[in-house]
């Protein structure tokens, strides 16, 4: 059988459940619709819980009126951007569908980025509404942009009573040395508060008329790991139809009876959709965290029955050797899943015999919606990011030529289906080259190296800009991490290749031992270590141990980074 008509038959289809069918319908409404329909279903049932606050359907759904109406009367319109410098908090949510309840656009900023970045993001997506938490508040300051208009919010308005006067002790560390601006900033034109926006307003949004195939609902900016952020471009339809694949693909959940933390930062498309937008569209109750701690985690799972986990492979690394993990009786979750990064076959393996339960490992990318793959429920396969989803087609090819390549042969993958970004946000150029006509289908050029087996299943190699080339030979960092993780020892390790002209790259490994480790284990210990599993040529020659790696900001090693240091 030739390579393209393996691909056309889906031979992932044969080991689906049997009650998730091949292609699901995509309703042709608007996000907004939905929620509405959703919030009026099950007013009464609980929509977000906020470190014990609760906040029903039929609130939500008041206070989102209330914002929208709060948005029109400012004369924010239908194709208007407006940015969200938000940490996971109600106010996240009730802003989220509130613009996309006039029609405008969202546009999410990564609380952990500098004015610099903002400055970026506010200016490519043509932002100049934003919509700030308030301690973050210099950062958009020392943009020197001239916002109309800036919307303050204080993360204690949602908090119960008991924890307002103690509200910063719910952030991470890297926010709790930052101060709100004085009360003064609201004076200026143009600068509210996000309560009193709330309590003014009426909850009577404007009637907007939504075309959910053509208009833009969401404008997140991949992470700019080879040149600057882009906007990918996001219609309601295409998140719908990500929801869709989901609600399909794992059938467990129940609409209205699930209980889902919200760890996961919601700037970031995977906890964006795949949480927030997921779990409130089905009537789940979202256990809601700005900067969890494991604790933190453990104890509110297990004190709200939680019935799901979306995470990716730090939390489980983490998990697997914490104290109090055993406090969560995982038998009980429904669904546990990774995603956003590699997850090491130790981790699964440890995971599994400490708690008895297994990881679902998935794959997305911002231009696909979220997600486009995962292993399906009773038959995930060690390794593999899975299947892909109804809908959604994917293949392996030639990164040069394109063409289809066999099963087992390693290549770029390409995606299509109806959660395909549309293109980037004003730039043409990149759009052309991430997406690709072929066979009368648009696909997406992911970047990734990946093979297929007989089955369908898939399994990364390397994103194809981290592949380290040695002597000729092609060398994927992952392979070795995954080597490296198997060392008792090791905590973290990431690999890159130095630039070497007389082999092209020379393979570093930047390692973090275990704390009893330190000291103990050398460098050539690790490099032993790797010539027993390794064939000589993918053997790290330098090896350096800190104590932490840089990360992104959803916890995966920055080969980016690390790569960087090296200039």
């Amino acid at each position: 059988m030739d390579a393209k008509t393996v691909y056309q038959e889906r031979p992932w289809l044969k080991f689906y459940p049997e009650i998730v069918p091949p292609t699901v319908d995509v309703p042709p409404h608007s996000l907004p619709e939905v929620f509405d329909s959703v919030c009026t279903k099950h007013a009464g049932r609980t929509a977000i819980i906020f470190y014990g606050n609760k906040v029903s359907f039929k609130r939500l759904k008041e206070e989102v009126d209330r914002f929208a109406t709060a948005l029109h009367d400012m004369g924010i319109r239908k194709g208007d951007t407006v940015a969200l410098y938000l940490l996971n908090s109600p106010q996240f949510v009730i802003a989220y569908f509130g613009v996309l309840k006039v029609g405008a656009i969202v546009t999410p900023i990564s609380p952990v980025y500098t004015s610099i970045e903002v400055k970026y993001q506010l200016e490519d997506s043509g932002a100049t509404t934003i919509v700030c938490q308030d301690f973050l508040f210099d950062r958009v300051e020392n943009t020197g942009l001239n916002l109309r208009h800036v919307i303050l919010s204080s993360i204690e308005e949602y908090l119960p009573a008991t924890k307002k006067l103690t509200g910063k002790t719910i952030l991470g560390s890297s926010f709790r040395k930052t101060e709100a601006p004085s009360a003064r900033v609201l004076e200026r034109p143009g600068y509210f508060q996000f309560q009193k926006l709330i309590r003014k307003y009426e909850a009577s949004p404007p009637k907007v008329e939504i075309d959910p195939f053509e208009d833009v609902a969401v404008l997140p900016y991949t992470g700019g790991t080879t040149a600057e952020p882009k906007g990918a471009i996001l219609t309601h339809h295409n998140l719908l139809a990500c929801r869709q694949h989901i609600k399909y693909f794992w059938p467990v959940f129940e609409e209205g009876k699930e209980v889902v933390p919200a760890i996961l930062p919601f700037y970031h498309i995977y906890g964006q959709v795949v949480v927030m937008f997921f779990a409130l569209l089905q009537a789940s109750t979202l256990l809601l965290f700005t900067t969890p701690t494991l604790d933190d985690i453990l104890s509110e799972m297990e004190k709200y029955k939680a019935t799901s986990f979306f995470s990716v492979p730090t939390s489980y690394q983490y998990l697997k050797d914490h104290p109090r993990t055993d406090r969560v009786d995982w038998k009980r979750v429904k669904i546990l899943t990774s995603g956003a990064d590699t997850l090491h076959e130790s981790t699964v393996a440890e995971w599994e015999r400490r708690t008895g339960t297994s990881i679902l490992e998935g794959y997305g990318l911002t231009e696909c919606s979220a997600v486009s793959h995962a292993n399906p429920l009773g038959r995930p396969k060690a390794g593999s990011f899975g299947v892909p989803l109804p809908n959604i087609i994917a293949a392996v090819v030639d990164p040069d030529t394109c063409e289809y390549l066999q099963p087992g042969g390693i290549g770029e993958m390409i995606i299509a289906g109806p959660n395909l970004m549309k293109g980037y946000w004003r730039k043409p150029d990149e759009t052309s080259q991430a997406l690709l006509e072929k066979d009368g289908r648009t696909w997406l050029r992911t970047g990734d190296l990946v093979s297929m087996d007989d089955e369908g299943y898939f399994f990364f190699f390397d994103r194809m800009k981290d592949m380290i080339k040695f002597m000729g030979y092609s060398v994927f960092a992952r392979e070795i991490e995954e080597v490296l993780h198997q060392h008792p020892q090791v905590k973290a390790a990431g690999v890159v290749g130095v630039p070497d002209p007389r082999v092209g790259h020379s393979i570093k490994a930047v390692v973090v031992l275990q704390s009893e480790a330190r000291g103990k284990i050398s460098e050539r210990d690790i490099i032993k270590f790797c010539t027993d599993k390794l064939a000589n040529y993918k053997v790290p020659r330098v090896v350096e141990f800190r104590g932490e790696l840089p990360k992104t900001d959803v916890g995966k090693v920055s080969h980016r980074e690390l790569r960087e240091e090296l200039e």
